[in-house]
């Protein structure tokens, strides 16, 4: 090994050209900034949305509706997917940990039990909310609602 033959690691260097290093490289003077204005400056960021003094997007849109702040969402659970449950785990009691590990709801949603479908078995079903329709469907087959 020889100076003459030394080369760097292959993809340890770059081949591009150097920005704001004199005249000489093509790239001096402004440094590929343009001249004058702002984002010639150092320091500048643009707001998100900004559209060169354009009025923006988000301020051309028209607004309508309202955003209740204090609704309560609700995950719905019906019948039928409480009667399949049943069928297929041999569930006896639904509660949230259960319909938690089935995958069902996660652990911070509230849980509604909606009258969609049919139930062929007693259960006793603890849940945050229930349809009258679902609480008399329960109920009719021996089962037991208990809001929590």
């Amino acid at each position: 090994m020889n100076l003459h033959n030394l080369t760097p690691a292959g993809g340890s260097t770059k081949n591009r050209k150097r920005i704001a290093r004199g005249q000489g490289s093509g790239r001096g003077g402004t440094s590929t900034r343009g001249h004058k204005g702002a984002k010639s400056r150092s320091g500048y960021s643009r707001k998100i949305g900004f559209e060169g003094g354009q009025m923006p997007l988000q301020r051309r849109v028209p607004k309508f509706g309202f955003k209740n702040i204090n609704r309560v969402e609700y995950k719905a659970i019906n019948l039928d997917i409480i009667q399949t449950l049943i069928e297929k785990k041999n569930v006896t009691e639904i509660n949230h940990e259960v319909l938690v590990a089935n995958g069902l709801v996660s652990k911070n949603e509230l849980v509604k039990i909606l009258g969609r479908g049919e139930l062929k078995a007693k259960i006793d079903v603890t849940a945050h909310k229930f349809s009258a329709t679902a609480k008399a469907a329960i109920e009719a087959q021996g089962g037991n609602c208990s809001e929590i």
